[in-house]
């Protein structure tokens, strides 16, 4: 029993972590930020974990006035897929 709830725990900080993600990904892309290098790196590392995904929703869900939804969109399923995923774990 102590070995799913550990391994659902370990994947809830998972989905919060790229939730977390997601939300930090959204905010540097309102802040103009100087050209660092090492500032760059993290910035790309970012955009390379959560593009992909948001981009899913892209696909179905335009700009509504200038502003892009989609990140919402995806954590809110996200948020679902969670919650499925930790009711089979549990």
């Amino acid at each position: 029993m102590m070995g799913n709830f550990s391994i659902a725990m370990f994947v809830s900080r998972l989905f919060y972590f790229y939730q977390i993600l997601i939300l930090v990904w959204c905010i540097l892309s309102w802040i103009p930020l100087p050209q660092n290098g090492v500032l760059q790196g993290i910035i790309g590392a970012i955009d390379t974990l959560v593009s992909p995904y948001i981009n899913l929703f892209r696909r179905f869900i335009p700009p509504f006035g200038g502003l892009d939804f989609s990140p919402i969109v995806a954590i809110i399923v996200l948020g679902f897929i969670q919650r499925l995923i930790m009711g089979t774990i549990v």
